[in-house]
């Protein structure tokens, strides 16, 4: 059971991965931040349970950066709203 949740984490983070190489994503979209987010927390935490611990700092990494960058695209949206017309009440 481990193996398959293993093979479908990095199925998440190469999904990423190709998606941007053909130009379908764009690396600071939510869809591709999210994906790695959720690949590699599903890596980092299959590794700190195997105790291997090279594979389990480059996948904490790698989802702490994505996380990071995800909760930053979202603030940015957030004071882009507050700030739209559209949002300004008379």
């Amino acid at each position: 059971m481990d193996q398959l949740v293993q093979v479908l984490g990095s199925l998440l983070v190469l999904a990423a991965f190709v998606a941007a190489q053909r130009g379908l994503l764009r690396t600071d979209s939510r869809r591709y931040l999210s994906l790695n987010l959720v690949g590699a927390g599903v890596l980092a935490v299959l590794a700190a349970h195997e105790r291997q611990l090279g594979f389990l700092l480059l996948e904490f990494c790698w989802a702490l950066q994505a996380g990071y960058s995800l909760m930053q695209r979202v603030g940015a949206r957030r004071r882009r709203g507050a700030t739209s017309p559209a949002s300004a009440r008379p």
